[in-house]
């Protein structure tokens, strides 16, 4: 099945439902609650999705607090702490997300499942093709590891990666199981390679990123290398950050591109060409012939709509170098990386969505 267009995982969630969770945190609201709102607002932007024609379907990410929540939340071992951050930018200047990180002050010990109920409340209600979406171990590292809390548990940085690596392993390979169509891992943690000055501006406040690029592209083929060919499609997401339209890094893919490109069973790569911070579609050359790019070109930073004609001129130089057949088309990232989002409309978001399904009605028809 050829799938043409998708969005890459989140979606702004309702008020009423990010209030409620949001007052949880706090010891406020009724636990009761939130499921049944979970499964009203997953179902309403369902069948929104199915209304637009999206090939491929999601459930918003809706059951999280983060793109990266369920991880925490399936296991025990992480604890509240601090963790600094590198500045992050908006067109307006400089933003930063604050210091408070969950972080492995012990080993990691599964509680339960970290997607099975999202799979299963998705196989009986999307109606076609749905991904489920997994945080890459590297992120989970990177966000997750300080020598102060976690070196006790995990002596490096890597070893909470290849653990993490293990756990996704074993829920990837129960998702194939259960006949789940496409899982997507999400992997921003890759633009400490790509942009020289982050890695600087985050090794200034005391984070030193230290895992090789390719063992950090090895965990992520940890995690799905015992998949058939014949089982879900895989695909691995890679954006220079998302959090309140607010972005952390620039650069072009040349760095990653040999490397990340041929990442065997990899059959999707979502990558980002928003902006010109991505760089140029130059790298695409570099894609071997099993993969499909999906190309993030609709900007989930900013309300103003695209220019329809200017997407398609985009689509057109990027086929210079990828032919159209393996190309598909996106936003460059998710509209709500956590419970705030990006800082736009819900209006706004789904003429997003619109606009990639009409790019790709003329493109494929």
């Amino acid at each position: 099945m050829t799938w043409r267009t998708e969005h890459v995982g989140s979606l702004l969630r309702p008020p009423e439902l990010m209030n409620l969770r949001l007052a949880l945190l706090q010891g406020q609201g009724d636990p009761g609650a939130l499921a049944r709102l979970e499964d009203e607002a997953i179902l309403q932007v369902l069948e929104r999705q199915r209304e637009l024609g999206l090939d491929v379907v999601g459930d918003g990410e809706f059951r999280r607090f983060s793109f990266i929540g369920e991880i925490a939340a399936s296991v025990s071992g992480f604890a509240f702490g601090q963790l600094p951050n590198p500045d992050w930018f908006t067109a307006e200047g400089r933003d930063n997300p604050g210091a408070n990180a969950m972080i492995a002050a012990e080993r990691l010990e599964p509680r339960r499942r970290i997607a099975q109920r999202e799979a299963a409340f998705l196989g009986a209600h999307a109606a076609g093709p749905f991904k489920v979406t997994l945080p890459s171990p590297l992120v989970i590292a990177q966000a997750g590891w300080t020598p102060e809390r976690s070196s006790a548990a995990y002596p490096r940085r890597a070893d909470l990666m290849w653990h993490v690596a293990d756990l996704l392993r074993e829920e990837i390979a129960a998702l194939a199981a259960e006949g789940v169509p496409y899982v997507q891992i999400d992997n921003p943690g890759l633009a400490h390679y790509l942009d020289p000055a982050l890695a600087e501006r985050a090794r200034g406040v005391g984070i030193e990123i230290d895992i090789p690029l390719e063992e950090a592209l090895a965990a992520d083929h940890h995690c799905v290398k015992d998949l058939p060919e014949e089982g879900p499609v895989v695909g691995l997401h890679l954006c220079r950050g998302n959090w309140r339209s607010a972005w952390l890094a620039q650069g072009g893919y040349e760095p990653v591109a040999e490397a990340l490109f041929s990442l065997p069973r990899v059959n999707r790569l979502l990558l980002e060409f928003d902006t010109e911070r991505a760089g140029s579609f130059e790298p695409l050359r570099l894609v071997p012939g099993d993969k499909t790019v999906v190309l993030g070109l609709v900007s989930t930073k900013q309300g103003s709509l695209e220019d329809e004609e200017a997407l398609l001129r985009k689509v057109e130089a990027a086929s210079r170098h990828l032919p159209l057949e393996r190309l598909a088309i996106s936003p460059q990232c998710g509209f709500a990386t956590s419970i705030p989002g990006n800082r736009i409309t819900p209006e706004e978001q789904w003429a997003k969505l619109e606009r990639v399904v009409s790019l790709a009605a003329r493109l494929w028809a």
